[in-house]
């Protein structure tokens, strides 16, 4: 067999120690409501995987816990207008535009008032009031949607855009490289947002491709790329805040790659070894030490810009709020019988 060596470096390196955050000149306002948004969706997924391990949610759950930089940087430049999707994994997608912490709740146990009704679960979540429209776990299936989104932003007009969430195992889908394509003829405002984790179910990317940095799709396709490191969240906002300008300017499609690491197996709560030929558990502790949100919380305590005591009252607070919404889900009733047919057949006039 063939080795290849990474394209990214450091980046894709855990031996090599990260660079610690630099926070100088930041808005400590900003780099709080960072700090609070990734706690939200790290502590919303221990949770979650809570509920899986004690057999109260019966459908699948892909927990992002590692990554939660990417989507909350990202983020920060998006607006309700835009129309973002996501994919299998795309709980902190939902909850970093403002989602609905009762709704994702409700949804993952089946309920009524879930964000679908009951109906979908942790991988079909719809929340457009935030400008989230949708996720679906087939793998690249949301990118022409994505696509086909970007289009109407255009023919509505204004500056809205089109976001598609995706890991690398999506860059093999064919459906990847004609919505590229498509995108970068037409000049489309959209940007793809690529959570380059290094796996794709349980396969390490370099036993899959060539290279391990999935921009290169995107300069074959003459737009505009960024590969950036995706467990630091200022770094994942510059990019993202540069590249969407870009998109609403009329620019044409964008391309960010985070490179991350997810800290649980494929899908469920066990933080294991599951997912690679290669993924062992010392490579699991060294990524581990790149964990984007201990890296902020660092650089803000070095700076002196939050106490400990600070940063306790916030978990604590975050933890209540996930508690409370964890408790009203459960109390919730499911959907009626009569409606399961409701979202399939329009009902007669």
């Amino acid at each position: 067999m063939t080795e290849f060596k990474s394209a990214l470096g450091a980046l894709a390196d855990p031996g090599v120690p990260a660079a610690a955050l630099d926070v100088t000149g930041l808005d400590p306002a900003v780099a709080v409501a960072y700090l609070r948004g990734m706690l939200a969706i790290r502590c919303a997924e221990e949770a979650i995987g809570t509920l899986v391990e004690e057999g109260l949610a019966k459908t699948p759950c892909h927990l992002a816990i590692g990554q939660e930089a990417v989507a909350v940087g990202v983020s920060a430049s998006l607006r309700t207008s835009d129309r973002v999707f996501g994919g299998h994994r795309s709980h902190a997608h939902l909850l970093a535009l403002g989602g609905d912490l009762d709704g994702l709740f409700a949804e993952i146990l089946g309920k009524a008032s879930g964000l679908s009704r009951g109906m979908g679960g942790s991988m079909h979540l719809y929340a457009p009031e935030v400008g989230f429209h949708g996720c679906v776990p087939l793998v690249g299936a949301t990118i022409p949607i994505a696509v086909g989104a970007a289009l109407a932003c255009r023919l509505d007009g204004g500056d809205a855009v089109a976001v598609s969430y995706f890991g690398d195992g999506a860059a093999e889908e064919g459906v990847f490289h004609e919505s590229l394509n498509l995108a970068a003829s037409q000049r489309l405002p959209v940007l793809f947002v690529c959570e380059n984790n290094l796996y794709s179910s349980h396969l390490d990317i370099l036993l899959r491709q060539p290279s391990d940095r999935i921009a290169r799709f995107a300069d074959a396709h003459a737009i505009r790329a960024l590969t950036v490191d995706g467990n630091d969240v200022l770094a994942v906002a510059a990019a993202a805040a540069e590249l969407v300008a870009h998109v609403r300017a009329g620019g044409g499609p964008a391309f960010l790659e985070a490179v991350t690491y997810r800290h649980r197996g494929h899908v469920g709560p066990k933080d294991d070894v599951d997912v690679g030929v290669r993924r062992t558990m010392d490579e699991l502790t060294l990524w581990k030490r790149r964990d984007p949100i201990e890296r902020l919380a660092a650089a803000l305590r070095a700076a002196a810009l939050v106490t400990g005591d600070t940063l306790e009252a916030m978990h604590a607070q975050v933890r209540a709020r996930i508690r409370d919404a964890r408790a009203r889900a459960e109390a919730a009733p499911y959907p009626e019988p009569a409606a399961l047919l409701a979202a399939v057949y329009r009902e007669r006039r």
